[in-house]
């Protein structure tokens, strides 16, 4: 018998008494960051296995979703709370908002790349991987003659203004994990240097993270930062689009947990394992999905050209993505990025866009004081309000807590990363076309 099969064996043999639980409590409420396209598969196959129960998807961003168990835990009515971001189930546990339990399936490592699959206490589960890097449109690329790109600082380049896109981390787990893979990965201040650079160049910041592959896709913008499996689904679905992980990236697990007091337990139960069973994970492989599968036996059933971070120790290999550190400052990043990019992209845009002229004056003319005005200007574009330790202080945590006591103090912060920001950039701008007028 193949390992395949002796899985399959193992998961129905666990799956069947859960089967019976299932048909009697009927509705199991989950509530989830992925959009239908990932839902609506699970849903059918799921409810296929376990004739009698039904999923019922709530759909809200993973930051509401949090929020939402939050401000409901006194009344619950969710079983399952199924998104990517780590952090945001380490915040869960963290607020005793999630439950322990003994998942039924055999084979699944402890790692995937770097970062541990489950949670050590048993709180909640990898049930797929993704890792986060650059999609584009082959099309628009070779239409404006636009290069293939391979690491996050090919976007800073000044090719590439105007033809990229990206969501708010605010709005988005994904691509908060996104940013915080960069900081962990390069540094706080050289981290955010690159993030800037590049999102200087940004066309956007859209509110959701499906807007960015839609607009890739479609062609109306050429490059997108996302996660790998919005580009490998557009693939399979004939999209002309190509994706690449760059040098610093990580594979992180996307998760699923079950909610403390949640009204249908045993269904619950039963659609947490199903997740994580050969039938589940082979959902994964869907043309609309195609995320990395936790249980390695799935690649056997996978294309020939699909990643597979067991086989390529690469992938992920270079950060050591801590999840704790990124709870921690979760919030205060999201503001950070908010603050100084999303509210402050024409500004920045602005810099960015006399920087690249300055560069290209000095490229035909050489100038010392230009160039120095130059260096200038990067770096006060690249000039963060506070430092790492900072982030990650109570005295700035606490006020993003979400109580209303703390409500001013988090207006306060805000509003002087904001000004902070729109002064550097000024800054930035002035000496940058200075320069130009130099090297001429």
């Amino acid at each position: 018998m193949s390992r395949l099969s002796v899985f399959a064996v193992a998961a129905a043999v666990g799956l069947l008494g859960i089967g019976a639980a299932c048909a009697q409590t009927g509705k199991v409420t989950v509530v989830t960051s992925f959009a239908k396209d990932v839902t609506d598969p699970f849903k059918k196959a799921f409810e296929k296995a376990y004739p009698g129960a039904t999923l019922d998807v709530q759909n809200r961003n993973t930051n509401a979703g949090v929020k939402y168990l939050e401000e409901t835990r006194s009344n619950n009515q969710v079983d399952i709370f199924w998104a990517s971001a780590p952090d945001a189930f380490e915040a869960l546990k963290v607020k005793g908002l999630l439950q322990k339990y003994q998942v039924k399936t055999v084979g699944i490592p402890e790692k995937i790349g770097s970062f541990p699959i489950n949670d050590p206490q048993g709180f909640y589960f990898g049930f797929a991987a993704s890792g986060y890097g650059i999609m584009w449109n082959d099309r628009y690329a070779r239409a404006n003659k636009l290069p293939e790109p391979k690491d996050w600082s090919d976007l800073a380049r000044p090719v590439y203004f105007d033809h990229t896109l990206m969501a708010a981390p605010s709005r988005s787990g994904t691509t908060h994990l996104t940013i915080e893979t960069i900081l962990q990965g390069e540094g706080w201040d050289k981290g955010w240097r690159t993030i800037k650079e590049v999102s200087g160049n940004f066309r956007q910041v859209t509110d959701r993270s499906f807007g960015v592959p839609e607009a890739v896709n479609s062609g109306q913008v050429g490059f997108g930062v996302v996660i790998d499996f919005f580009a490998f689904s557009a693939q399979a679905s004939g999209f002309p689009v190509k994706f690449v992980y760059p040098t610093v990236t990580t594979i992180v697990p996307a998760n699923v947990g079950l909610i403390a007091n949640a009204p249908n337990k045993a269904a619950g139960e039963a659609f947490l394992d199903f997740l994580l069973s050969p039938a589940g994970q082979t959902v994964l492989l869907e043309p609309g999905i195609r995320r990395l599968p936790v249980l390695p036996a799935t690649y056997a059933q996978a294309p020939a050209d699909y990643p597979n971070p067991f086989k390529d120790p690469s992938l992920g290999a270079r950060v050591k993505f801590d999840v704790e550190i990124s709870e921690k400052r979760t919030d205060v990043v999201d503001a950070l990025f908010d603050q100084m990019i999303t509210f402050q992209l024409e500004g920045l845009k602005g810099a960015t866009k006399a920087i690249h002229d300055a560069e290209a004056a000095l490229a035909k003319k050489d100038n010392a004081e230009a160039r120095a005005l130059v260096k200038e200007a990067r770096d006060l574009v690249a000039a963060m309000p506070i430092t790492e330790p900072q982030a990650r202080a109570p005295e700035i945590t606490s006020a993003f807590t979400g109580a209303k006591e703390k409500g001013a103090r988090q207006a306060e912060l805000e509003q002087q990363w904001a000004a902070f920001a729109k002064g550097k950039f000024e800054q930035a701008r002035t000496k940058a076309e200075q320069a130009v007028k130099l090297a001429r």
